[in-house]
C-alpha cells in the first residue's frame, strides 16, 4: 500500500486545523487523478467536475474523520460516492449517452504495441480508444470503478480495498471479473485489434 507522505501529513494536519490553504495543496496534487476518475465513471466533462468538486468538497468537511495509511485512496473513495450518487441521479432522469466526449485523448493503461505513427496505424489506433472507451462505459458501475481504480489510476490492491470499502478478497475478485468482461466487450470490435490481440481471441474461438 503507498504511505501518506509526510509532507502530505503536515498538510492533512494542518487542514484538519482548518488551514484552507494546506487543504488546498491536497486539492493541487490530486486534483487532476480525481477528475480523471470522475470522468471514467461518468463521460461527461461537466458531470465529472461537478463530483469531483462535490469530493473535495466532502474531503475537507470530513478531514477530521481520516485515519488512514493513504490519503489518496481514502479520497478516491469519496470521489467514487459522489460518482454512484450522480448515477443514480441519471437513473432517475432520461437515458444519456456514455459516449466519451469528444477530445478526451487520455487512454486505459492497457498494454498496446506502438510499431509507428503511420497514418493508417494512427487511426486505427484512435479508433481502437474509442471502442475501449465504450467497452469502458459499458461495464456495470463497481466493475468501471475497479478497472479505473487499478488499471488507469494504478492503485495497489489494498488502496482500492480502502476507496471501494470492501475485502482485500473481494478486490481480487472485482479485478479480474471486470477485466475479463471488458476484454470480452472490447473483442467484439474484433476488426480493431491489433495482430496479436484478435488471433488471441481467435484461437479462445470454438
Amino acid at each position: 500500500m503507498v504511505e501518506t507522505q509526510p509532507d502530505e501529513q503536515d498538510l492533512i494536519a494542518r487542514s484538519r486545523d482548518g488551514d484552507l490553504a494546506a487543504f488546498n495543496r491536497l486539492v493541487e496534487r490530486y486534483q487532476n487523478p480525481l477528475y480523471k476518475l470522475c470522468l471514467r465513471m461518468l463521460s461527461a466533462p461537466q458531470a465529472a467536475e461537478d463530483a469531483a468538486q462535490d469530493a473535495f468538497i466532502s474531503a475537507y468537511r470530513s478531514i477530521e474523520r481520516f485515519r488512514g495509511a493513504t490519503f489518496r485512496a481514502w479520497l478516491f473513495r469519496i470521489a467514487a460516492n459522489a460518482c454512484y450518487d450522480e448515477l443514480r441521479r441519471r437513473r432517475s432522469r432520461p437515458a444519456v449517452s456514455l459516449d466519451a466526449p469528444v477530445g478526451e485523448e487520455d487512454t486505459l493503461a492497457i498494454d498496446l504495441p506502438n510499431p509507428g505513427p503511420s497514418p493508417e496505424e494512427h487511426a486505427q489506433r484512435s479508433e481502437l480508444n474509442r471502442a475501449l472507451k465504450r467497452s469502458l462505459a459499458a461495464l456495470p458501475d463497481e466493475q468501471r470503478l475497479t478497472i479505473v481504480l487499478c488499471d488507469v489510476q494504478g492503485l495497489d490492491y489494498a488502496e482500492i480495498a480502502v476507496a471501494m470499502n470492501v475485502s482485500l478478497g473481494t478486490v481480487k475478485s472485482r479485478v479480474s471479473r471486470a477485466r475479463s468482461r471488458l476484454r470480452e466487450l472490447v473483442q467484439e470490435h474484433g476488426e480493431l485489434l491489433p495482430d496479436r490481440f484478435r488471433h488471441a481471441s481467435e484461437e479462445r474461438d470454438p
